[in-house]
């Protein structure tokens, strides 16, 4: 459920005086928050922000683009480190077995011979075991 309209967008109380205070400063140096659900108005155009993700400072200029969205959605809190090396082994096989079987018909059709057997496919990890 969204926030009601008639409440206005919400915004940290302590917040907005820091950026009251910086609007009179020519040197502005970026406020620290961890107010990470307080939604960015158009006040804060300009303003530099470092915004807490759980284990450090994110440093962020805010630009009118960002206006209506929350401080939160610019400083990610989990890291993504990359796929794991068995899953990009297994796109590469994917990819590799594609391409040749689009070239020339197997061996087997050639020589009339019977193609041979397919493996099973594997079963999936956890899930259902069968049983009732």
């Amino acid at each position: 459920m969204t926030r009601a309209i008639w409440k206005g967008p919400f915004v940290h109380p302590s917040l907005l005086k820091k950026v009251d205070k910086l609007k009179d400063v020519a040197n502005k140096k970026p406020i620290k928050t961890w107010s990470r659900n307080s939604t960015i108005i158009p006040d804060f155009v300009g303003i530099s922000f470092q915004i807490h993700n759980g284990k450090s400072f994110i440093p962020i200029t805010i630009s009118e683009e960002m206006v209506g969205h929350k401080l939160g959605e610019f400083a990610p809190t989990r890291t993504f480190k990359g796929h794991t090396p068995a899953d990009k082994k297994a796109a590469a096989e994917a990819a590799s077995s594609a391409t040749s079987k689009t070239g020339d018909k197997p061996a087997a059709a050639k020589t009339g011979d019977k193609p041979a057997a397919a493996k099973p496919a594997p079963k999936p990890a956890g899930g259902d075991s069968g049983k009732k």
